[in-house]
């Protein structure tokens, strides 16, 4: 099995080089070779000079101009990934990449074909109460629409094969992709295998980028795929 480990990187120079380090130091499966695609989405600070220094044969780096959203940056990793399966990080260090080898083994072991990072709240990684009773509402609305239970649509930690992500045909741009990936799997028949992660979400300060529009827009998302492609349940892949 081949993982290709996704990055968008939007000026994020403060955090980008520890991830990397983190990520590239991770000891992986032994039957698992690993790629890290990472794409600058137009990032104006020193993001690609901190990219342009890597020099792990692992790694493929794409500089992408204008910036235009997660979505786009990782629609463009996905086109040149080479491995059978991808996981979606941040560069943020609001994740751990040590914890992305727990995350792939119920698809070695063969008990999961997708599997997410379900993130728990708390004191010391919530951003703010708004944004968890958002995070909240959006699991609420799509468990209710697509009569299922998802503990976190909006996790970045996103693993399936590199196929059913391009059968998806997911088109937004931003962080709308996030939602769009859980309607489009739970639409299909695709229940994702949820492992608990850790989490430490950042502040504006910090670089906090997501927005209560955001929010508005995935429910949206939700909303249109339920209504187009919740008629047609198709039967999920299984190995």
């Amino acid at each position: 099995m081949k993982l290709s480990v996704l990055m968008p990187v939007y000026n994020e120079q403060a955090t980008l080089a520890n991830v990397l380090n983190k990520v590239l130091a991770i000891e992986w499966q032994q039957s698992l070779e690993v790629e890290f695609v990472i794409v600058d989405d137009g990032s104006t600070d020193d993001t690609a000079v901190i990219l342009d220094a890597v020099d792990d044969t692992r790694v493929t780096v794409f500089h992408q101009k204008p910036n235009q959203g997660k979505g786009a940056a990782i629609r463009k990793a996905v086109s040149l990934a080479t491995g059978d399966y991808l996981i979606i990080c941040d560069a943020d260090e609001e994740y751990r990449p040590q914890e992305i080898p727990g995350l792939v083994q119920p698809i070695l072991d063969g008990d999961a074909l997708v599997v997410y990072g379900t993130r728990a709240f708390s004191s010391h990684t919530s951003y703010s109460y708004w944004y968890v009773m958002g995070n909240k509402g959006i699991n609420l609305f799509t468990n209710i629409v697509f009569n299922a239970f998802v503990s976190d649509v909006e996790t970045c930690y996103k693993l399936m094969p590199i196929s059913l992500y391009r059968s998806l045909n997911v088109t937004s741009n931003g962080f709308g992709m996030e939602a769009e990936i859980t309607g489009k799997l739970l639409a299909r028949g695709y229940r994702p295998y949820e492992i608990p992660i850790s989490y430490k979400a950042r502040t504006r300060a910090e670089g906090k980028k997501i927005t209560a529009w955001d929010g508005v827009e995935a429910l949206w998302i939700l909303l249109k795929i339920r209504l187009r492609e919740g008629s047609r349940r198709q039967p999920p892949v299984t190995k």
